[in-house]
Formats: C-alpha cells, structure tokens, sequence
C-alpha cells in the first residue's frame, strides 16, 4: 500500500499580510499530480486543514475543491483535525463524505474506530485521532492528570483494544502533537498546558506508520513515526526547510520505504542582513529580488526611507529590523521638568532613535503635531457636568 502523508495545509493563512491561497492551490495541484504519477493508494492529512476555526470562504472553497478531486482520483483520503481547525464544522457531514473515499475523522467519540483499507497483503486499520485538547478530555475520558502525554495515551489504549481483536492487521495512526525529538517553528501556535506540551515517541510502540501533524519542519522521528510538515513556509525561520509530503510504502509486515518529495515554492523566503548601501548595490543579491524578504539593516545611524530604498530594489520585502554594529547608542533620558519644551523633547527622542537630528521639514512636522494633541486655551473650562 502507498502512502502519501501530508499535513498543516493552514489554508486561508497569510504571510505578514500577503495571502497564501494561490500558493496554497499551487501545492494542491501538485499533491493530485503525484497522487497520479506515484500511483498512490491513500493520502493522509494530519490536521490543520484551515488555518482558524472560522476559515473564510475562499479557504472553505479552495478545501472543498482539493478534497472533491482527491475523491475522483485513485487514492482514498484519511484526514483529521488539529489545532486550528474547528473539529465540528471540519467534520461536518463525515458520516455522507464516508461514501466518497473521503474519510473525515475529527470527533473524540470515534478514537479507537478504524478506517478500514485493505490490499494484497491485506487490511490495514487507519486510527486518525484529532486533536485532543487535555482540559477538555478531562472529564469525559476521566483522565488521571491533564497534559498531552495523558490523553494522547488514553487515545493510543483505545486504538490498542481494536488492534488487539485485528491480530494480523497491519497498522497507521494519524495524530496532531508535538512528539519529542522533533524541532518546532515560529509559525506553530503553543499547545502547552502548564508549560509541557511534547509526548514521548514510546506512546506509539507497535504501530506500524505513525503519521504526525502540527510541527512545520519535516522529521523522521524512527523509521515508522515522520512528520511531513506544512506544504509552504509560514515565517521567515523557515526559509531553510525543504517543504513537501513523505510518500511511504507499507509492505507486508510494515513500512518497506519512505521518500520525501518536495513541494513546489512558488516565492522563496530569504534573510538580508547589512548596511542599507550594501544591500542595495550588493550584485550577488540579484537572486533575491523575487523572494519574500526579511532584512536586518547594520547602519550604524538609522537610514532614512529604509523601507522605501529596499524595495525599489526587493519589491517583495516584508519586514525590516535594525540590529546597529556595536549596539544601538543608550538613549539618554529626559524629565519633564527640566523646563524644556514638548517639541524639544520630540527633537531629543527622534535624535535618539535615529542617531542623528531632525531636518528642519522633520522639526516642523512634529511641532505641528505636538500643537495638535495640546489642550486648546481658548476652551471654556467644563464646571460641574454630570
């Protein structure tokens, strides 16, 4: 049987402000396109379909489209719910979708309920688990402590009482956690309770492939337990990851080999950093010109229209930082009291943050500023009221 696992498809997310869809449909064509040309038996997606529990429309859109193609192909789907998703609107229908060979498992109640598939060696028990928030589970599993570790153990204890009726089944469990081992990204939302979050990778003993969700790098925790990752990167700490799906073959008595085929990158992710003059003269920087940037400007003095400059040159640039050589100076501090003007202590805090004075223009805007926000003598004070 071939496996195509992916996950933290996060659609309708952006990228500090710029939409991802388009990008996202880009990696949906070419997860049917391999589908196809790697003849693969069963896709299986391991949470955070949507990026929020409420997605917008063309989110909902773009997901309804992937899954209904993937129905008409030669795969069977397995999809279940993560963090971000909302598991009962992603779940919506399930029980209709079934018929399809699009198998949508987002509820608690169905733990331990296999997604039955089969092939010449015989039947493999799919056990999709959503995700399980500890608070939540806490009552109604009666767990003994709330953490990841425990309800994530009561989840596997249920699966293990229907493997255990399957004695020659083989089998593949879809979970959303942070497993030790593995590095997280900037991009993933926190799931810790009480600052503990990771769940040993022995919680998964015995299964045959363990297909996780929610960190966006990809990871080979053991042979049998891989994270794919998310399709595209989501922050700038990224930018190295090789992004794409792994593509598993599970043979008669477990996996028999595992490929990681990367996903297309419709816009590259890069990191400058230098003084303002150098970034932009810089010729070996030409490939840059096209990626999305993040620049960190050295400038001993604060360049004026840093933003301006870098993108008549990078027109993609996102974020900009100031990282001074040297450290930035010590700004000194200035009471109110000392008899100065509010326009004197503006001219100071620009000098400061910039290292440099005011232009003249630059002075006269700001002391037309400071007249606005000053109370208006001429009002006439306001005596009782109610």
């Amino acid at each position: 049987m071939r496996i195509l696992h992916t996950s933290d498809w996060h659609l309708g997310r952006s990228f500090h402000r710029e939409g991802l869809l388009g990008h996202q449909g880009v990696f949906m064509d070419h997860l049917l396109e391999v589908v196809d040309s790697e003849r693969v038996d069963v896709v299986v997606v391991a949470g955070d379909i949507y990026d929020r529990a409420l997605p917008p429309v063309d989110a909902v859109h773009l997901a309804d489209e992937t899954l209904a193609r993937l129905a008409a192909s030669r795969a069977t789907v397995v999809v279940t719910s993560g963090n971000h998703d909302s598991a009962r609107r992603l779940g919506f229908g399930s029980r209709l979708i079934d018929a399809s060979g699009v198998f949508l498992r987002t509820d608690a109640r169905t733990v331990g309920t296999p997604v039955l598939l089969g092939d010449e060696h015989g039947e493999v028990a799919f056990h999709p688990l959503p995700y399980l928030d500890p608070t939540a589970m806490l009552e109604p599993w009666a767990l003994p402590a709330r953490s990841h570790e425990v309800v994530l153990g009561e989840a596997m204890r249920r699966v293990r009482a229907d493997l255990s009726t399957r004695p020659r089944v083989r089998s593949v469990v879809l979970a959303h956690a942070f497993v030790a081992g593995a590095a997280p990204s900037e991009s993933e939302r926190d799931i810790s309770v009480g600052g503990v979050s990771r769940v040993p990778t022995s919680v998964f003993d015995g299964i045959d492939y363990v297909a996780l969700g929610h960190l966006h790098g990809q990871h080979t925790l053991a042979e049998a337990i891989r994270y794919s990752g998310s399709p595209l990167a989501y922050s700038f700490g990224e930018a190295s990851q090789v992004k794409g799906s792994w593509l598993v073959d599970l043979g008669a008595t477990g996996v028999s080999a595992a490929h990681f085929i990367e996903a297309p990158v419709p816009r590259r992710l890069a990191c400058l950093t230098g003084e303002l003059e150098s970034l932009l003269t810089d010729t070996a920087l030409e490939r840059h010109q096209d990626a999305w940037l993040q620049v960190t400007l050295t400038d001993r003095l604060r360049p004026a229209q840093a933003m301006e400059r870098l993108r008549r040159r990078f027109p993609h640039t996102l974020v900009l930082a100031f990282a001074p050589a040297g450290g930035s100076p010590t700004p000194t501090p200035h009471a109110r009291d000392d008899g100065r003007s509010d326009h004197d202590i503006t001219l100071d805090f620009v000098k400061d943050l910039r290292g440099v004075p005011a232009t003249p223009s630059e002075s006269a805007l700001l002391r037309a500023a400071v007249d606005a926000c000053c109370e208006d003598p001429d009002l006439d004070p306001v005596v009782g009221g109610d």
